[in-house]
């Protein structure tokens, strides 16, 4: 039946993740380090994204300047920028999806375990730690997403300007889409501002958890 496949492959997915927590532990490294390397990844991914993107508007912006002659390079050349930014945004949403499971994980991890404390001072002040850090989390993961969910606009008008020119590469395609350049020129403006938060938020973030519990 296909809902017993699901189940399998579900629980096979968490046995490997499992298996892969084990192992990590096994050499020292812990859930609250991955959760901090994978927010750094994260950070790296969303400051490529931006660049990609940045560089696909001066692209289009440099092709709105040519007059006749050297519009296939320049298209190419877009067309190689749009696809950078397509495989940018998709690597920032998969960073984002591999810190909060790992995040769900350790939360789960550490619930589970103040239940094992005899000391209740110290259970309280990892309660309070716990509450904390779900707070910081909760906060950083709406920015990477607000983040996150700029970029597909920008993909959409750069995929519209990319298809259109494709078929149609000639100086009175290149005046058609001229217009949409402000538009373009706009989201990218609050795309960086978005990635720029949820950078700072990032790195903010990493300095909590590597500092610990004041």
């Amino acid at each position: 039946m296909r809902w017993l496949a699901i189940v399998a492959t579900v629980m096979l997915l968490s046995g490997c993740q499992s298996a892969y927590y084990g192992a990590m532990e096994k050499v020292g490294i812990h859930k609250r380090d991955i959760l901090v390397d994978r927010v750094d990844e994260a950070r790296d991914a969303q400051a490529d994204a931006q660049e990609e993107f940045k560089s696909a508007l001066e692209r289009l912006d440099e092709m709105l300047q040519i007059e006749g002659g050297e519009l296939e390079a320049e298209y190419k050349a877009l067309n190689d920028d749009y696809e950078a930014s397509k495989a940018a945004a998709e690597r920032v949403n998969d960073r984002i999806a591999a810190i909060d499971q790992v995040a769900q994980d350790l939360f789960d991890e550490w619930r589970n375990e103040l239940d094992e404390y005899s000391n209740d001072s110290l259970r309280r002040q990892s309660e309070r730690s716990l509450r904390e850090t779900e707070r910081r989390y909760a906060a950083l993961l709406q920015s990477m997403e607000r983040a996150a969910a700029t970029m597909e606009p920008v993909l959409e008008k750069l995929q519209d300007n990319v298809l259109y020119l494709k078929h149609n590469l000639n100086a009175a395609a290149v005046d058609a889409i001229r217009g949409e350049y402000r538009s373009l020129q706009a989201d990218v403006a609050e795309l960086v501002r978005e990635m720029e938060a949820a950078i700072a938020e990032s790195d903010a973030f990493i300095q909590a958890m590597q500092e610990g519990p004041e």
